[in-house]
């Protein structure tokens, strides 16, 4: 509402979205880091900034890269969403002109469309 129906509302809707899934992501993979690997690296004389960089950062990437598969699906499906609410152009606007003339063949390919670049 705030920023307008055009692209940038859809950015920042994809923003919103994903978010979320990525914080929480983010947060269970730091917190699921093994603390005797940090008292080890204390222990072996790194600093905090080492820490985060060769021990919580790397065992916090397998969280990360899963929240960030599942807000790209999530993504998808909000811009899949949006596209088809208010469309200016691109394939949701062709779907939403198409079917105010029943034009069905135009329909059912702008669906097939939008499936295969999910599944891609």
């Amino acid at each position: 509402i705030w920023v307008g129906i055009w692209e940038a509302g859809k950015i920042v809707l994809l923003f919103l979205a994903a978010l979320w899934i990525m914080t929480i992501a983010a947060r269970a993979g730091v917190s699921g880091v093994n603390i005797s690997k940090i008292h080890a690296a204390y222990s072996l004389g790194a600093s905090k900034a080492q820490i985060m960089r060769y021990v919580i950062v790397p065992n916090s990437l397998p969280e990360i890269f899963t929240g960030a598969r599942v807000a790209m699906g999530v993504c998808w499906g909000t811009v899949v969403a949006a596209e088809l609410v208010a469309a200016q152009k691109g394939a949701g606007m062709m779907i939403i002109a198409a079917s105010k003339f029943q034009l069905t063949d135009i329909v059912i390919l702008g669906i097939v469309l939008i499936g295969i670049i999910g599944y891609g």
